[in-house]
Parts: C-alpha cells; sequence; structure tokens
C-alpha cells in the first residue's frame, strides 16, 4: 500500500523563491509592452469585444511556471515508498547455553576450548539473520548474558566479553539448561532450541541436568547437546607455586547424561574433540528444521522524478509552441 512521497534532495525546493522576481518580471514587462493613445473619450473602444485570446494571454506564462515547477520536482527526486508489509521467512529461537567454568580453558582446542566455542558460536549466529537468538553462560550458576533478540550485532559482542571466572566456578549443567528454559518457554515460535554445551560432569546447582530435560520437553523445548574435549588427557593451565604451569589432565565429560538430555527432548548429541568438528556441528546444527516465522519488513523506495521530468518538458514545449503560434503578436 502506497504510504506517500518523499523526496531525496529537497534543497532543490529553494529554487521555487525564483518564481517571485519571475512574476515580478513578467507583470512588469506586461504593463510596460502596453502601448499608450491619447484621447477624449474611451467610450467607443470600451464597446469592442474581447476574443479569446486576450482572456487566456497570460496562459503562456502559466504554462512556464508550471513546468518549471515539475522540473524542481523532478530535480528533487521524487520517490514513492510501501507501508510496512508482512513477510513470511524462515527462522527459529535458539537459545545458546555454553559452559564456561575453568576447565573450559583446556587447550586442547585452538587458542583453548571458550574462545574456540566463542568464535563458533558467533560464525553461526552471523549465518543465521532471521532468528532471534539468546545466550545463557553458566559454571557454578547461570545467568541469561543477554535474551532473545534479532539484534544479532549485540549477542556477539556479549559473546566476545563472556571470560572465564565471570561467575564462582564449576559445572551446574541441570541450571544451565533451566535458565535456558525460561528464556524459550515464553516464545511463540514453532520451533525453539536450546543448543548446550560443556566440557565436564554436573557437579553444582540444585537442578539435576535430566529434571531440566524433562522441562524443556514440557514446553516443547528442543535440546542439542555439545560435549567438548579431546579423548584421554588435554593440556590445562594450573596456578601453581611457581605461576601458571601446563599440565594434562584427564577430560571428563558426562556423556550418558547429554544424550539422555538430547534423547528426551528429541534433540541429538554430539562430541567435539578439535576446532574442525566444532565447526562442523554448528554447520549441522544450522540445517535444522526452521520454522515460518512472520517479519514485517520495509519495501525499497522506487524513484518517481521520471514522470515529473516529462510533464514539465511537455508543459515546457507547449508554452513555446504557444507563444510563437497563437500567441505570437500577443504581449
Amino acid at each position: 500500500m502506497m504510504n506517500g512521497i518523499s523526496f531525496k534532495n529537497p534543497d532543490f525546493f529553494y529554487l521555487f523563491l525564483l518564481f517571485i522576481p519571475m512574476i515580478i518580471w513578467y507583470l512588469w514587462k506586461h504593463k510596460k509592452a502596453g502601448a499608450s493613445i491619447q484621447f477624449s473619450s474611451d467610450m467607443g473602444l470600451s464597446q469592442i469585444p474581447k476574443n479569446w485570446k486576450y482572456y487566456f494571454r497570460h496562459s503562456v506564462f502559466a504554462l512556464l511556471l508550471f513546468s518549471l515547477s515539475f522540473l524542481i520536482m523532478a530535480l528533487s527526486r521524487p520517490q514513492s515508498s510501501n507501508s510496512w508489509s508482512n513477510i513470511t521467512t524462515e527462522g527459529i529461537d535458539i537459545v545458546i547455553a555454553l559452559d564456561i567454568s575453568s576447565s573450559m580453558l583446556a587447550m586442547d582446542f585452538q587458542p583453548n576450548r571458550l574462545e574456540a566455542a566463542k568464535n563458533v558460536a558467533t560464525q553461526f549466529i552471523s549465518g543465521r539473520p532471521n532468528d532471534k537468538i539468546g545466550l545463557v553462560v553458566f559454571s557454578g550458576e547461570s545467568f541469561t548474558q543477554c535474551p532473545l533478540t534479532t539484534d544479532h550485532a549485540t549477542v556477539i559482542n556479549l559473546f566476545r566479553n563472556i571470560e572465564s571466572g565471570m561467575i564462582e566456578d564449576g559445572t551446574a549443567i541441570g541450571n544451565g539448561l533451566a535458565t535456558a528454559v525460561s528464556r524459550l518457554k515464553e516464545s511463540n515460535a514453532i520451533s525453539r532450541v536450546v543448543i548446550l554445551l560443556t566440557d565436564g560432569e554436573n557437579n553444582r546447582g540444585e537442578i539435576a541436568p535430566v529434571t531440566a530435560a524433562e522441562l524443556a520437553k514440557t514446553f516443547g523445548i528442543r535440546v542439542y547437546t555439545v560435549g567438548v574435549g579431546t579423548i584421554g588427557t588435554a593440556p590445562y593451565p594450573m596456578q601453581t607455586p611457581f605461576g601458571v604451569q601446563v599440565r594434562d589432565m584427564e577430560v571428563k565429560i558426562d556423556e550418558a547424561t547429554l544424550q539422555k538430555i538430547a534423547s528426551t527432548t528429541d534433540g541429538k548429541y554430539f562430541r567435539a574433540t578439535n576446532n574442525n568438528k566444532l565447526a562442523e556441528i554448528y554447520k549441522e546444527i544450522d540445517k535444522l528444521e526452521k520454522s515460518k516465522i512472520d517479519v514485517r519488513e520495509y519495501s525499497k523506495k522506487e524513484e518517481e522524478y521520471l514522470k515529473y521530468a516529462l510533464a514539465g518538458a511537455l508543459l515546457l514545449v507547449l508554452s513555446l509552441f504557444l507563444k510563437i503560434t497563437i500567441f505570437r503578436n500577443i504581449p
């Protein structure tokens, strides 16, 4: 539906101010061009009938002003725009629940697990422009770093600011999942997903992971779990009396619980053992079913100057034609 006309270069409207001296000059010239004679009485002249040319003698100048008006309008770049319209696009609501416990600093990923997870997640977010995405972080406790939003630049900036040690250490997988579910339970989207990434075993929190999974199932939320860590041992930076030293630590991921969470919610469990595998997992998640959502989008503006330019040119030609033909002897 047409919303109206706007002008790209409205400063050209100042050219209308030139009409003032043009009109003054025209009136002065018209008065000066009139011949004058002396006579004793105008009674006889007043009886002379006036033809149609007399009444339309100013039409040439009027057409000139109209033509210049349309040309000025054309220079001002009129543009028509449509009102907001509803379009249907594909998208889902996604909350990424990220483990930021100290074990995520292990260096079996480059540069470490946490940074690798952040980098891959930001690429994933950038590739899903139509989705609402939120962020939950957890270690010994959990909190919402970013609620669901389509402002992906904000989500990505908050992702980059995440650091291990922001909250009490530990691995509260159940709390992290429950917080993510609370972000999604009020969502009206047909498809709602939690991507839960952790590298350890649940050892903190008031909510058991399986209980949180049942809660997610109740609200129809699908959970994709990702276990992060190589097989065997991984180099881990540890604080010692001699400073930070890297030591190999056993990788312990509660895969049984993560698989249970995924199966309970009709999701899927993945195991990432390096950066490339983690990137592949996010690509696979990216191919998940998408639900249809309505997005209000403004249509592009359309240029309208051409019809004004043509109208101005036609009126200019018409005024010149009348000036040199029908009104050539009319001052």
